[in-house]
């Protein structure tokens, strides 16, 4: 299945290492970040899940419930989370999908049969709470995520659902954002009373409007 932003994100039952969930409920209206690993007891990997457990208040303070997946079985996946508690200094404490069927790594189009015709490939998806795909990024094995960038496009996708701009290149929480282009100019004074400045008439910024 070829998952595009915009899309619904496909519900499933599997099960973790917290127990069967359903991925809807288990969301309930929180936005959820849905990564994907190759197998248990990979090193990027266990400093990926480390990182996380290590943001685990950066997430919930966004809202934001966490679940990771691989093709491994539960018991797997337990050693593996005391082996990350262990050496990353974290408690590990959102569910890993043992996804042994890869029932919901191929609903979500995780394994690319050039890569690897077994593995899920590392794929991360953000899901707002309507459940549509918002972000989509699919790494190498080789390259670990960078989980500020993760934070920085889900500070501006929270942002930019609820005001009429959007986020410049390299943009982070506090700095100046794009009116977008549906706003008339002479609309922007009532729209965004902190002010605003023009560089070009396609291109205005005003501070950012929830701070």
């Amino acid at each position: 299945m070829s998952l595009r932003l915009g899309d619904v994100a496909p519900n499933f039952q599997a099960q973790t290492s917290q127990g069967e969930i359903d991925f809807y409920e288990y969301l309930g209206d929180s936005w959820a970040v849905l990564f994907s690993h190759p197998a248990d007891y990979t090193p990027v990997c266990t400093t990926e899940l480390g990182r996380t457990a290590a943001l685990n208040d950066e997430f919930k303070k966004r809202n934001v419930k966490v679940l990771a997946l691989s093709v491994d079985p539960v018991d797997k996946h337990s050693g593996w989370i005391q082996d990350i508690n262990e050496t990353q200094g974290v408690v590990v404490d959102f569910p890993l999908i043992a996804d042994e069927d890869k029932k919901v790594s191929e609903l979500y189009g995780m394994i690319h049969p050039n890569a690897s015709e077994t593995a899920t490939v590392r794929s991360l998806f953000i899901i707002s709470p309507d459940k549509k795909i918002k972000l989509i990024i699919s790494y190498p094995a080789s390259t670990g995520r960078n989980f500020q960038e993760i934070l920085r496009v889900i500070d501006s996708l929270q942002l930019t659902a609820n005001y009429s701009v959007a986020t410049p290149a390299d943009w982070k929480e506090g700095e100046d954002v794009v009116v977008t282009p549906a706003i008339k100019t002479e609309d922007i004074p009532s729209k965004f009373p902190k002010g605003h400045r023009i560089v070009k008439p396609y291109l205005r910024f005003t501070p950012q409007p929830n701070k």
